[in-house]
């Protein structure tokens, strides 16, 4: 029997914390009626007896204290909500007890934004990790320890577990269904809850927003410009000179303010926009591309695949609107 600790978290969203404990249950019903013994013991722990959620909508009642629960092998840390630093700090209780559990031998896996509260304990440090693409920018700026690859649906680190956002944190609760409990069983609760278990990345729901909350004003002035002209060719020669800073020095500040290198965040600024149009169904592709300041059709079609991980094609398939 495999202990499944779920956190109440203050701050948190229900929806990370009620769908990962179905995907559970539901296995164990699964197993139950292939004539094999449930594997998952399911528990709700918090630091009080009752904890509210979702900005206090909801009240749900802890099955058991954090302090009086056993050793877990699997802890989930669900979602939090904005704003995060202050949830953060309202369960700094959590935190020496996560560190205690992993360090006994616990999985740790974070669904969504609650990544924010598993860095928080140093366990993220020198791992891969990912979180909600909205909240990249900020997670970056506040742990720049930790390895942030924004662009994957989960990540596996010896043990520690993280989810991207929103429902794409369903999952990771199937890889872990799958982990313990075999494909089989995973397979079963994917199509039970109408999951695509194949999804690997996040990249086709990001919506470009550069870091602007730093204090380099030349970077913020460049940046402004970039997505002003982002129809025009904009060679960072060019950058350099109409803001009077040499290249090296440039790239290196725009890299550190952005996270982003220069000719990255051009190529962010064009395909976000590009996405635009052709979700809007009012372009072709062609006509997207030149719209964006792209003459080459390899060229466009290579960045757009590398920063959405889909084709232009497939791109305005799944998201143009259709004209009636």
């Amino acid at each position: 029997m495999k202990k499944v600790v779920i956190l109440l978290l203050k701050g948190a969203n229900l929806s990370s914390i009620e769908n990962p404990r179905q995907g559970f249950e539901e296995a164990n019903r699964y197993l139950q009626a292939s004539g094999r013994s449930a594997l998952f013991e399911i528990q709700l722990a918090a630091a009080e007896p009752r904890v509210q959620l979702n900005n206090g909508l909801y009240e749900v009642q802890a099955h058991r204290l954090v302090h009086e629960t056993d050793q877990a092998d699997l802890i989930l840390v669900p979602a939090l909500q904005e704003p995060i630093a202050a949830h953060i700090l309202e369960n700094q209780a959590i935190i020496p007890w996560l560190q205690e559990q992993h360090r006994c031998g616990a999985e740790i896996a974070s669904l969504c934004m609650g990544a924010f509260l598993l860095a928080g304990t140093g366990l993220l440090n020198n791992r891969s990790c990912v979180t909600h693409w909205k909240a990249s920018n900020e997670f970056s700026k506040l742990f720049p320890e930790v390895n942030l690859v924004a662009d994957k649906i989960l990540t596996d680190e010896g043990g520690v577990y993280t989810s991207s956002g929103g429902f794409s944190a369903s999952n990771l609760v199937l890889y872990l269904i799958e982990k313990y409990a075999g494909r089989e069983v995973a397979v079963y609760c994917s199509k039970y809850f109408q999951i695509d278990i194949q999804r690997s990345s996040q990249s086709p729901f990001i919506i470009f927003s550069g870091m602007k909350d730093h204090g380099d004003e030349t970077i913020k002035e460049a940046q402004d410009y970039i997505e002003q002209n982002f129809d025009e060719r904009l060679p960072v020669d060019t950058l350099c000179e109409r803001f009077s800073v040499g290249r090296r020095t440039f790239e290196r500040r725009f890299k550190k303010a952005t996270t982003n290198t220069v000719v990255e965040y051009i190529q962010k600024v064009k395909i976000e926009a590009a996405k635009k149009l052709l979700e809007q169904g009012r372009r072709t592709i062609q006509e997207a591309m030149y719209h964006v300041g792209y003459n080459d059709v390899k060229a466009f079609r290579d960045v757009f695949k590398k920063i959405t991980g889909m084709t232009p094609v497939d791109y305005k398939l799944k998201y143009e609107k259709i004209l009636v």
